[in-house]
């Protein structure tokens, strides 16, 4: 069968692979309990639930939609942006709505690179921002992080690379896989370094609110509209991860570029769910603090699960995950994972698939009920 040439260098996610095999050993009967993906099992509120249901009657529900969004939608992501984050974003020319922040990752690769081009890549990270890249032609240049530097760049590593032809940099914080929070003070370093190397610098944000103390935005940084963009997004946030919402941020000439690329690809997004996310986005912190309490009782059951592995974990991680080190160094990461997923029927996820920086690691997701933590925790005791 003839395949483009591109596929060559990429591989089919790991999750899209390993999904398969737990839910064929689910049908046979195995008890499999799934902690490894951040895929929110929470509901959205009612309110935006009813949001939904209710914009289903008006006409313009089953028509094709703008490709920058509902204006309405767009004054929303604004007003939380400035509620939230402290940063002033206009509506008009700022914003682009996205089918979740994922499609972003393609969408501004696409906008900004050129075959050959140089695109920094975090080691470790979430593995699109490396396929995307692969797909479109690009030159990767991984930046280790590391647990001694708290899972940041080393600058003096970035200004020791030859950036000429260096466009993109990706970034996430707070960090997944690893927890690490937002470090305002490293941030503007690396802001200044992107600006003095016209390298245009993405974080992409989704995981800001939870377990939290102070949500931030790479934008409410001096001088970071020049050179960042944003990603956000309301499947962590909201637990919309189904509905694919997300969105970019940053100044118009971005915006411009990217929308370029987008309104080529989608006919815009379903109505009825912009007026979803609309209600989601003007949430009150009542609705944070009930999820992070939630959030905050799966985080306690997954550090007792990771002692109980005999793994070493960091208490001042953020996000929905709890990213543990494997204390046996003669154990790889793919290789504890499947002997836990024989052994007690549960699956997390290696840390090796973040990048080879992750290698020694598994990521432990919160997105499970904890009715079955708890199971977990007594499988472990047998």
């Amino acid at each position: 069968m003839f395949k483009a040439k591109r596929l060559k260098y990429v591989d089919e996610y790991y999750f899209s692979k390993k999904m398969r095999e737990i839910n064929n050993y689910i049908s046979s009967g195995r008890p499999i309990i799934n902690m490894a993906i951040g895929n929110p099992d929470l509901s959205p509120s009612l309110e935006v639930k009813q949001a939904l249901s209710e914009s289903i009657g008006d006409q313009r529900s089953s028509m094709y939609q703008s490709y920058i969004g509902l204006p309405e939608l767009r004054e929303a992501i604004s007003k939380f942006y400035y509620k939230q984050y402290g940063v002033e974003i206009n509506p008009i020319n700022e914003i682009l709505p996205l089918m979740g922040s994922k499609e972003g990752v393609m969408h501004i690769s696409m906008a900004f690179l050129n075959e050959g081009d140089g695109v920094l890549i975090p080691n470790p990270g979430y593995p699109t921002y490396a396929a995307v890249s692969k797909l479109l032609g690009a030159e990767l240049f991984y930046y280790n992080l590391s647990e001694e530097n708290n899972w940041y760049p080393k600058l003096d590593d970035l200004k020791s690379l030859n950036t000429k032809n260096i466009k993109l940099m990706w970034m996430n914080y707070p960090h997944m896989p690893t927890g690490a929070d937002f470090d305002e003070k490293k941030l503007n370093k690396l802001i200044s370094w992107a600006e003095k190397n016209n390298i245009i610098l993405i974080n992409d944000n989704p995981y800001s609110f939870i377990l939290n103390k102070k949500p931030r935005s790479i934008l409410s940084l001096k001088s970071s509209k020049k050179v960042a963009l944003e990603l956000n997004s309301l499947s962590k946030s909201f637990n919309m991860a189904g509905w694919r919402v997300g969105m970019m941020v940053g100044e118009s000439k971005y915006i411009n570029a990217v929308l370029k690329v987008k309104s080529n690809f989608d006919s815009g997004m379903f109505y009825c769910v912009q007026h979803g996310a609309i209600k989601a986005l003007g949430s009150s912190q009542k609705w944070f603090e009930k999820l992070n309490k939630e959030y905050s009782k799966r985080r306690k059951l997954a550090e007792q699960i990771a002692s109980k592995l005999n793994l070493s974990y960091s208490k001042n991680g953020v996000g929905m995950f709890v990213w543990c080190k494997i204390l046996n160094d003669s154990l790889k990461s793919e290789e504890f994972v499947d002997y836990l997923l024989d052994k007690y029927n549960f699956f997390i996820s290696p840390g090796s698939i973040f990048g080879s920086q992750g290698e020694g690691y598994v990521r432990i997701s919160l997105c499970t009920e904890t009715k079955k933590m708890k199971e977990v925790l007594i499988r472990l005791k047998s």
